[in-house]
């Protein structure tokens, strides 16, 4: 599984690269604290993935990185393929990034 840091990830919004973040927590974590991804529970992942793009990267976050594992292993066995997950999720990000960031 592909992996992408935090700073990477900071570098290509700063950059207005062109990917897709998609955020597979729940909507009361997407509403304490988000990256501005389009958010897609875990559990609906493969009932919305026709919102996930083919044409274009793809990072995959959540609070620590497994959920997003989870939700590009179950995208990969569909034939998605440009998938990343986010190394270490928002905690990483408030960490490295933005420490007023409000996490659990």
């Amino acid at each position: 599984m592909k992996e992408i840091t935090v700073q990477e990830l900071k570098e290509k919004m700063d950059a207005g690269e062109d990917f897709q973040l998609i955020d597979v927590r729940e909507d009361f974590e997407y509403e304490m604290s988000n990256l501005g991804g389009e958010l897609i529970p875990l559990s609906g992942i493969m009932i919305e993935s026709g919102k996930i793009k083919k044409d274009k990267p793809v990072v995959v976050m959540c609070r620590s990185g497994k959920r997003s594992a989870a939700a590009i292993m179950q995208l990969e066995q569909q034939g998605f393929k440009d998938l990343y997950n986010l190394k270490g999720g928002m905690l990483a990000w408030a960490e490295e990034i933005d420490p007023e960031m409000q996490v659990y």
